[in-house]
């Protein structure tokens, strides 16, 4: 079985600022970090996506269980992928997705997109392997 990867496009930089060219840009990087034939998309996505829920403040506003709750429409999106992991490259969406995958015993694993692009490269540290899942802690070791 091959590993799969979704990614979230953060609010900020896609749906609020560059858009679809920047989210092409996105995924350009992962497919090349992850290889294509791993990649799932979500549905909808790039500047229709949604939110994680966890942006702007959100996640220290302390209504935990109001962001989770909204954030159970982000979790459903990225179960439905079928992914191993959602790569995020904000560091809002990459708290609040592993929350709720916690949360809400989801089982995929949230990794920061620097820490795949680092793996990729073979520079990864054994101390910076936290958010990898054990079919990927060991690789480059």
């Amino acid at each position: 079985m091959k590993v799969k990867f979704t990614v979230q496009d953060p609010c900020q930089l896609v749906r609020k600022s560059l858009g679809d060219p920047i989210a092409e840009d996105l995924r350009f990087v992962v497919k090349s970090v992850v290889g294509e034939e791993n990649f799932v998309e979500m549905v909808p996505n790039k500047s229709n996506n949604y939110c994680c829920g966890g942006g702007g403040g959100y996640l220290q506003s302390g209504y935990n269980d109001a962001r989770r709750k909204y954030g159970k429409v982000k979790f459903e999106q990225i179960m439905r992928t079928g992914a191993q992991y959602c790569i995020t490259p904000c560091h809002n969406c990459h708290s609040q997705i592993m929350d709720l995958s916690k949360y809400y015993e989801g089982g995929f694993y949230v990794v920061h997109l620097w820490t795949l692009i680092c793996l990729s490269l073979g520079i990864l540290g054994e101390e910076e392997r936290e958010y990898l899942g054990p079919d990927l802690k060991e690789v480059g070791l």
